[in-house]
């Protein structure tokens, strides 16, 4: 057989069980009380809206916008209650919703959010978990179209080190699904002034509300603890 007849035959085979096994998986769904949510908003002078494929939190003001890459297998939704505190402290947040849940299959999304918001001039990405190493991906080959990169329970596998990127890594020390083995290895692609930020008692599933993430650890402090320290160390890069 032709080699590349056969390698074609293997991609298209992995292509095939990678679908199968997407659409098989079952996403974690939000689980905060939107109403209550709406209410925080209207006191605090927060549109939030609806957009095709984009759930947005835009403040008065704005400073900046935000794009933010979902976790893998969670619903978009979940990280509605974190983005309305990183729009309390100035950013414009659009959370992009993934096919399938997964980052990976939509990595060029902020492309796209960029050119549909195109009255922001200075943006951010970020991202929670598999949507972090994404968003890391994507800002690689596209860092001048931002100022800065925020990592929540994520590593970069591209080399950011050499860009004028404000880097935030943020993890807590409870977390038990992120791979601490590659995180420290990836810490070389970073830039030099990266600023890491643990959260003593955080947890992975904390950054969002979904409830508890399987093999988790038990954080001591609150999810709107961990969302608030995380959100105040955010609005430092502004």
């Amino acid at each position: 057989m032709n080699y590349n007849l056969r390698m074609k035959k293997i991609f298209y085979a992995l292509t095939i069980i990678f679908c199968l096994l997407v659409f098989s998986c079952k996403s974690y769904n939000s689980t905060f009380d939107f109403d209550e949510l709406k209410l925080e908003c209207e006191q605090n002078n927060i549109t939030l809206s609806t957009d095709d494929f984009y759930l947005t939190a835009f403040p008065q003001n704005a400073k900046a916008g935000l794009i933010f890459y979902p976790g893998g297998l969670v619903s978009y939704e979940a990280y509605l209650p974190l983005m309305v505190k990183f729009a309390e402290q100035g950013f414009a947040c659009v959370i992009v919703q993934m096919p399938s849940d997964f980052a990976i299959l939509n990595s060029y999304a902020a492309y796209r959010v960029q050119m549909r918001y195109s009255e922001i001039s200075r943006w951010f990405l970020a991202g929670h978990s598999l949507g972090g190493a994404m968003a890391a991906d994507y800002i690689a080959s596209h860092s001048g179209d931002f100022e800065g990169l925020i990592l929540l329970a994520a590593y970069s596998t591209k080399n950011l080190s050499n860009t004028n990127l404000k880097v935030l890594s943020v993890y807590g020390s409870k977390d038990e699904v992120l791979n601490k083995t590659n995180y420290q290895k990836y810490k070389s692609n970073l830039p030099n002034d990266f600023t890491e930020f643990v959260i003593e008692g955080g947890n992975h599933g904390h950054f969002a509300d979904y409830g508890e993430q399987s093999g988790d650890g038990e954080a001591t402090i609150s999810r709107t603890e961990q969302q608030n320290l995380t959100a105040q160390k955010a609005a430092e890069l502004l």
